[in-house]
């Protein structure tokens, strides 16, 4: 590493067994910043655990003077093509201001030009980086090492003070909730098909994507088939809205995880629908909120559907996302709603 840290901090690889003290930094970062833990052992340990991510040679920890857990960044290299490097990482509040943030960046570039050489020949590589959009350290930091600001990321929130809506289906659509068993395969392709148009988006081996997405999703001890709602046209499926009872942060909201709605049925309220579904079904379990993530500048105009829908952006939720190409080249990733 070209940083140096403090006398006494040593940097080691991560191993499972520091994944409670992982977190507790993690939490510790939100809690100083918006007065709430994002994250749980599950979330983060079913991350740490897809096929292709080896936490050995992918993510280090920070150790401080009293042998504690301080800091935590690792390299998300886990997909094919390798076309870039998701970067996560935070430092304790208690150990900010010594260069610690400028060393966890550093590895994570180094390791990030590791995997260049598993790129498709000609393929552009770039590294991103996230954080809470009120952490402006953060965002200095990426900037001072060459990130440039691409994006942000929102959550949207609706207050469920009346009785919602009732949903109106488009002509041929009826909507059941998931099967487990029967469903999955066609759910997860459906979601691939929906989130082609979605920035970013790069096409994966079927099989691949599909065993870590149940890993992400299906596998979390909240799954409830009962909130995954499958919009069906015949036997062929429309839409989705997948959802969470509640989230990290705020037992009373429920969350939409993931909602989409493929090419031949956009344009005829079926999003809309699917939200009001949702709300209405989270309303009658008691939830008093309800929320989702979207990407701001969402290609489809999933935005504008959201504030249609009566919900608000919860601005101290947003992210931004930062990236910085390690070798020019043809994007695989989807950039425009105009790409085939």
């Amino acid at each position: 590493m070209r940083n140096g840290l403090p006398p006494g901090y040593l940097a080691r690889p991560a191993v499972i067994e520091q994944l409670e003290s992982i977190v507790e930094v993690f939490n510790a970062d939100t809690e100083r910043l918006l007065g709430a833990r994002l994250l749980t052992v599950e979330d983060l340990g079913s991350e740490l655990d897809v096929p292709g991510f080896h936490i050995e040679t992918d993510a280090i920890v920070i150790i401080g003077p009293q042998g504690q857990v301080v800091a935590y960044q690792d390299a998300w290299d886990a997909e094919e093509p390798h076309v870039l490097t998701d970067c996560w990482g935070r430092v304790h509040p208690d150990h900010t201001g010594l260069g610690i943030g400028a060393t966890l960046l550093d590895w994570a570039e180094q390791r990030s030009r590791q995997a260049i050489a598993t790129a498709p020949p000609g393929a552009r590589f770039v590294m991103r980086c996230s954080t809470l959009s009120l952490n402006q350290a953060a965002q200095a930091l990426y900037s001072r090492s060459g990130l440039q600001l691409v994006r942000h990321s929102l959550r949207m929130v609706i207050d469920l003070k009346e009785s919602p809506a009732p949903a109106h289906w488009p002509a041929g659509i009826k909507v059941r909730t998931m099967v487990p068993g029967q469903d999955e395969r066609a759910v997860y392709q459906a979601v691939r098909d929906a989130f082609r148009d979605h920035w970013g988006y790069v096409e994966r081996p079927f099989e691949e994507d599909f065993r870590v997405w149940e890993r992400l999703n299906r596998d979390r001890e909240d799954f409830d088939p009962a909130l995954w709602f499958l919009a069906l046209d015949g036997e062929q499926i429309a839409g989705f809205s997948l959802c969470r009872s509640n989230t990290n942060d705020d037992p009373e909201m429920g969350w939409v995880s993931s909602l989409g709605v493929l090419r031949p049925w956009r344009r005829r309220g079926l999003g809309l629908a699917l939200l009001e579904h949702s709300f209405a079904e989270f309303s009658g379990r008691g939830k008093e909120r309800v929320g989702l993530g979207v990407d701001a500048q969402n290609l489809t105009g999933a935005t504008r559907l959201y504030l249609k829908a009566g919900m608000h952006p919860d601005h101290p939720h947003q992210f931004s996302v930062y990236e910085k190409e390690l070798r020019p080249g043809i994007d695989l990733r989807r950039q425009s709603a105009d790409e085939d």
